[in-house]
C-alpha cells in the first residue's frame, strides 16, 4: 500500500529485515516511530540500527519489522 505524504513525497509500508533496512526507513518501536540515521554490520548477519533519536536497536537476520519507506519520485 502507498500514501501520499502532506508534502507531497509517496510513502510505502514495507516488511524489512536486516539484509533489507536501509537509512532513511521509519520503524515503530514501542509505539514510537523512529528513523533510521545509520546501521552497523554485526557478526553472522545481524545489524544494530541507529536512530536519530540515538537509541539503537540490534536485529539479527530472521527479524522481520514494518517500516514506512519514502519511495523517489521517477
Amino acid at each position: 500500500m502507498s500514501n501520499r505524504t502532506p508534502g507531497g513525497a509517496l510513502a510505502s509500508n514495507i516488511e524489512v529485515t536486516a539484509n533489507t533496512v536501509q537509512r532513511g526507513d521509519i520503524i515503530q518501536v514501542g509505539g514510537q516511530a523512529c528513523r533510521v540515521s545509520d546501521l552497523f554490520q554485526l557478526p553472522q548477519g545481524a545489524k544494530q540500527i541507529l536512530f536519530e533519536s540515538g537509541e539503537l536497536l540490534t536485529i539479527h537476520t530472521r527479524t522481520r519489522l514494518v517500516a514506512v519507506r519514502m519511495l523517489r519520485r521517477r
